[in-house]
């Protein structure tokens, strides 16, 4: 590990938690799940790296802030409380039951409302692929500390999200899975089906449900929502994407799904092969247009940092070998004061600069289970 990669990783978690209250100053209402997920991944890698419980804490902080805000209904909704329905005491204790807002600025739109797609991106719900998020971090939680309740929390999350989002659009044929669910998970937002969510489902709740079952082998609540993802995988034909978040998302499914195989979570299957040739198919695509030179003012951080970010987590897969150099040039790029000095870095920052210190200590991503759960942090 580059001590400069270390050090810049720090400077920006420390502003991240400057800005959104987890030391006592800032805004800790400022939450937003996606964001939020990778905030506890770079503290779970710098705490890795350094062994500094400081930066445990911090991770932490970051989950019960989010469980604290976005397991709650808004403050400017008529309904109050935890979301899931249940009492302050049972929901503080289960507090994913419900499952968890995005964080957007505008409340949900309401049953009498026509639906406005520009508008719809600025209203609050519930995103799929952003609670899978959530459970990988709250996953990468246990691993670290050895407490089996954050995963718990994981396992709560998955099961509601099974529940609601996934459902028949004929009696009797295949299953689908809603984009965009309400704020309480009673109907439907966006009905389309987002393009990874299926396999995300699979691969983020197998690991979740092997991380469940080193304390207990008999554990099978998920069996039923992961064969059910795994089935809607297998209607997908073409995983591509020409977008490098996208195919930073799917490198980081193969490296999920590879690693279950590899631990007998999971079944050998085709599916790997086929996302590991699509994500291939992608990254030439993504290279043949040359976007890492345009001006930072016409990209976007976060989607290219997802892109470096994916490429870490299989970067001991040869097939990917060749593309590496990406994570420097992407990292480069952003860590320039001039780019972040853009309006586009400067819109996104929260999301900007935890994926970008992912990007640069990624070991809550990029270690193995076991190495995670011995708990003994790397040298830097």
């Amino acid at each position: 590990m580059n001590e400069d990669r270390l050090r810049a990783a720090e400077r920006l978690m420390d502003q991240f938690a400057a800005r959104t209250g987890l030391d006592g100053i800032g805004d800790p209402g400022r939450r937003y799940l996606w964001t939020d997920a990778f905030a506890v991944l770079a503290f779970l890698g710098l705490y890795r790296r350094t062994g500094s419980t400081e930066h445990l804490e911090r991770a932490m902080t970051v989950v019960d802030l989010v469980h604290a805000y976005l397991g709650r209904h808004r403050s400017d909704d008529s309904r109050a409380g935890w979301i899931s329905g249940l009492g302050e005491f049972a929901g503080a204790r289960r507090p994913t039951a419900g499952g968890l807002r995005i964080g957007k600025p505008l409340p949900e739109r309401g049953i009498l409302e026509a639906f406005d797609g520009q508008v719809e991106w600025e209203r609050d719900g519930q995103y799929f692929h952003y609670l899978t998020k959530w459970m990988h971090a709250l996953n990468r939680m246990s691993l670290a500390t050895g407490d089996p309740q954050w995963n718990r929390f994981a396992v709560d999350l998955a099961l509601v999200a099974h529940a609601t989002f996934v459902h028949e659009p004929h009696p009797g044929g295949p299953k689908r899975m809603f984009w965009k669910m309400s704020i309480d998970l009673s109907r439907p937002l966006v009905r389309s089906m987002g393009h990874l969510d299926p396999l995300d489902g699979y691969t983020t709740l197998a690991t979740v449900r092997a991380a469940e079952r080193r304390h207990d082998p008999s554990f099978s609540a998920l069996d039923g929502a992961i064969a059910d993802m795994h089935r809607m995988c297998g209607e997908v034909r073409d995983w591509s994407s020409g977008d490098p978040l996208g195919i930073g998302g799917l490198l980081a499914e193969a490296s999920m799904l590879d690693e279950l195989v590899a631990s007998g979570e999971v079944p050998p299957d085709p599916l790997l092969d086929r996302i590991r040739r699509d994500a291939l198919r992608g990254l030439e695509a993504f290279v043949a247009r040359d976007e890492l030179l345009a001006p930072a003012t016409d990209r976007l951080a976060f989607r290219e940092l997802g892109l470096a970010i994916g490429l870490q987590a299989v970067g001991a897969d040869e097939a990917f070998t060749p593309y590496l150099p990406i994570v420097d040039a992407v990292e480069s790029s952003w860590r320039s004061p001039v780019a972040q000095s853009s309006i586009g870095w400067i819109a996104h920052q929260d999301i900007n600069s935890v994926m970008l210190a992912t990007s640069l200590v990624p070991d809550a991503i990029t270690s193995t289970w076991e190495h995670l759960a011995a708990g003994r942090p790397a040298c830097a």
